[in-house]
């Protein structure tokens, strides 16, 4: 493990503060010291990965895909020490390292899969008519190419999926272009193997200097400093609103603004309805509010249904199955001082009602899982009661009827997800509250919960501001890619100087729309 800042294929550490891990099950430092990059390693880095875009965005996809497939390996072959470093500085059980290790290696070998097959660079080939009257038509072809070097800040909360080899940097890999990335000061030891195995296999495949850099250090100095650089073009983000729109702003106000893409929280709510009052439902429920110690973006923090004595006993229910469960080790000391903060500061207002609360579990840094209620009414009257309390933490509002279910759910700032549970018979009878939360979503579940990302093709994880800083996009699954590149088209350029991507021979084999018709043909 390198204890220094990785810049291309070369190391430095010139800084004067210093990164340590944290084992929050113990309050235990761990072993390491790294030093926090200084704006002249900043500037390096993106010089660097400036050099590497001129060569990187040009290589091929089975070149890329070749990188991208030595990253998953490399990742495997550092095999159990990675685990337990990971573990040890997330408090993380070691199921969901590994776990979450073989969700890293997938995304990798998906991406490698997409740009191999090349379809996902939207050839469009619109052939010349000089006869066309009264103006000739002229050739014109369109493709997607690079943005640029990319910045990705790592997550807390995922320290492999969403981190130094997450999504966002493997989408932008993919995409062609180089990556530097943020490390996140909570599992600097990780951060540090995944990008020394980033390196050995960018070293193995031939990459170019500069395709790949980690560094460590202060948001201040090394987030804000990267993306205030005129070299970046585009940003990965997921993390906390406030520190997400402090970063967006500043990639809006640059002399050249630059696309950010950001996950910056969510509630996640979920409408039960009256036939899901059940044993079942509640067990359900509870597993997705603790799952991870609630350290989720999905976490599902809000439960609005309809006030009455049947929902009174489902919420009884919930709050045994929750209180039978385990307090869990909290990524951070950081972040369990604001769950803490955030229950009491939303338990204190008036009208909350403690349903139950886990009292199960000892040790430092502990999540209590905690389930409370407030009437419909009450929840309209004071919006702060929709923001999330990042944790296992969850808050049932009870509606009076079904214009206060739709106005509840209207309340509502932008979320990734929302969940419906109840029959197809109450469908329509809901239909007004269900169209409201398709309206707030980008991702709808029916009789299911929110966590548990699936990573496809057909995922949509982003969801309207502040859930997303750009609903368009997703960050999980292969259109994650698109967020770092950009349509240009080509006209009338001569066939050997056009990309292989769109030669009339289709040299690539890849599907294109030509002509209004989608072919693999000539």
């Amino acid at each position: 493990m390198i204890e220094l800042n990785l810049i291309g294929f070369s190391t430095s550490g010139r800084g004067d503060t210093f990164t340590t891990g944290m084992n929050p099950a113990t309050g235990e430092a761990l072993s390491g010291q790294f030093p926090g990059a200084t704006i002249d390693e900043v500037n390096q880095a993106v010089t660097s990965a400036q050099d590497a875009a001129v060569v990187y965005g040009k290589m091929s996809g089975e070149e890329k895909a070749e990188f991208l497939n030595a990253i998953a390996e490399e990742i495997e072959n550092l095999g159990d020490t990675l685990v337990e470093r990971c573990c040890a500085e997330s408090g993380l059980p070691e199921a969901r390292i590994i776990g979450e290790r073989g969700r890293t290696t997938g995304q990798l070998r998906m991406f490698a899969d997409l740009i191999s097959e090349g379809s996902w660079l939207e050839a469009t080939i619109d052939t010349a008519q000089k006869d066309r009257a009264p103006v000739p038509k002229p050739d014109l072809r369109r493709m997607l190419v690079p943005m640029g070097p990319v910045v990705v800040f790592a997550a807390s909360n995922f320290p492999l999926a969403f981190s130094t080899a997450g999504g966002d940097t493997a989408s932008a890999l993919a995409g062609g272009n180089p990556v530097i990335v943020k490390a996140h000061g909570a599992h600097p030891g990780t951060s540090a193997m995944i990008g020394e195995a980033i390196v050995k296999s960018a070293k193995r495949t031939g990459m170019p200097h500069g395709v790949f850099s980690l560094l460590h250090g202060s948001g201040k100095i090394v987030g804000q400093g990267l993306i205030q650089h005129p070299g970046i073009k585009a940003a990965g983000f997921t993390g906390s609103e406030q520190a997400g729109r402090t970063l967006y702003d500043l990639a809006n106000q640059r002399p050249e603004p630059i696309p950010f893409f950001a996950e910056m929280g969510s509630v996640n709510p979920v409408l039960l309805l009256p036939s899901a009052f059940n044993s079942e439902t509640a067990d359900m429920l509870a597993g997705s509010i603790t799952m991870g110690v609630g350290q989720f973006c999905t976490n599902p923090g809000l439960i609005i249904s309809t006030a009455g004595s049947d929902l009174d006993h489902f919420i009884q229910m919930l709050g045994a199955a929750l209180s039978q469960l385990e307090s869990g080790v909290m990524l951070t000391e950081r972040i369990c001082k604001s769950y803490q903060d955030g229950v009491e500061s939303t338990l204190s207002q008036q009208g909350i009602t403690v349903e139950a609360r886990s009292e199960n579990g000892d040790g430092p840094n502990m999540g209590q899982p905690t389930l409370a209620s407030v009437a419909g009414q009450t929840f309209l009257a004071d919006p702060e009661l929709a923001t999330e309390v990042f944790g296992p933490f969850s808050m049932v509002v009870k509606c009076k009827d079904n214009a206060e279910l739709e106005a509840a759910i209207g309340l509502l700032d932008g979320q990734l997800t929302g969940s419906v549970i109840g029959s197809k018979d109450e469908l329509d009878q809901y239909h007004a509250a269900i169209e409201t939360m398709e309206s707030k979503v980008g991702r709808i579940i029916y009789n299911g919960v929110p966590t548990g990302v699936e990573v496809c093709p057909s995922m949509q994880h982003g969801g309207p501001y502040p859930a997303a800083s750009d609903a368009r996009f997703t960050s999980v699954g292969t259109g994650a890619i698109k967020r770092f590149v950009r349509p240009i088209a080509f006209q009338s350029w001569p066939q050997e100087k056009l990309p292989r991507e769109l030669q009339d021979g289709n040299p690539m084999n890849i599907w294109r729309l030509v002509n209004g018709n989608l072919s693999k043909d000539s």
